[in-house]
């Protein structure tokens, strides 16, 4: 009996001992198998970050020239609300510079009256062109459809071809953008 209980102490020992090394072997290669997968990993990692910054550098150079076009077109759309602001409120002056035209056009015996049309007249004047408002040169000109509104033709050699002979209505532009055009008679 007391060899039978050697026999299962030892017995149990080897066990235990068995245990013991299986354990370790496991802790060992439980150490060496994060190392060898963490550099399996550094190395995955690493093509991975560097296709990813490639990839943030992109979005991101994609990103400023977004904000770039932005920034042009709403300069450009603000440059344009601008000018047409200002066609809006000329086109509005138009008629009473058409009737100050006419009031000086006329013959009066009041020399005041007619000098504080003038007044007006000039000052008017003044204040277009602080706006960049150019009047269409018309008479003894070429005819542009561009700028110009035939509404009367005339057979007269004296006048060359296409050349305007008489001005019923002053266009005017802003730059290149006509405000209104000008009402002529052209000769054929």
């Amino acid at each position: 009996m007391v060899k039978n209980k050697k026999d299962t102490a030892a017995a149990e020992e080897e066990k235990a001992q068995d245990a013991e090394e299986t354990e370790a072997e496991a802790a060992e290669t439980a150490e060496s198998a994060p190392q060898e997968e963490s550099t399996e990993q550094a190395s995955e990692v690493a093509p991975d970050a560097g296709e990813l910054l490639k990839l943030e550098k992109e979005k991101y150079l994609r990103l400023m020239a977004e904000y770039d076009n932005f920034r042009k077109r709403t300069a450009k759309e603000k440059e344009n609300l601008y000018t047409d602001i200002r066609v809006e409120t000329i086109t509005k002056f138009l008629p009473v510079y058409d009737n100050l035209e006419r009031a000086l056009a006329v013959e009066s015996a009041d020399e005041a009256l007619k000098k504080g049309i003038e007044m007006t007249m000039t000052q008017l004047t003044d204040v277009m062109q602080k706006l960049g408002v150019e009047a269409i040169e018309a008479k003894g000109h070429t005819f542009d459809p561009n700028l110009h509104n035939a509404v009367m033709h005339i057979e007269d050699e004296s006048y060359g071809e296409g050349e305007i002979v008489e001005e019923f209505q002053k266009g005017f532009k802003i730059a290149d953008k006509v405000i209104r055009f000008s009402m002529v008679k052209v000769a054929n």
